[in-house]
């Protein structure tokens, strides 16, 4: 909740906060984007990944999403 809300009051997207919390298996995947991938890899160095599993409904009022983690 608060890392979810400090990420977004920050500036960053919704989207953008919840694929730095939560992101995809993105280190051995050869199927993803190069563009993706970076992301990831960049923000790795930020914060450690969700060690769920978990399921995450969110909303600002105007974007409205889900996520299940990797682990989920």
């Amino acid at each position: 909740d608060n890392t979810l809300e400090f990420l977004h009051m920050t500036g960053r997207s919704l989207p953008h906060a919840i694929m730095m919390m939560i992101p995809e298996p993105w280190e051995r995947n050869n199927l993803m984007s190069q563009e993706k991938h970076d992301f990831y890899e960049f923000n790795s160095f930020m914060m450690e990944p969700w060690d769920g599993p978990a399921a995450m409904g969110f909303t600002d009022g105007t974007v409205i999403g889900g996520v299940l983690d990797r682990n989920g």
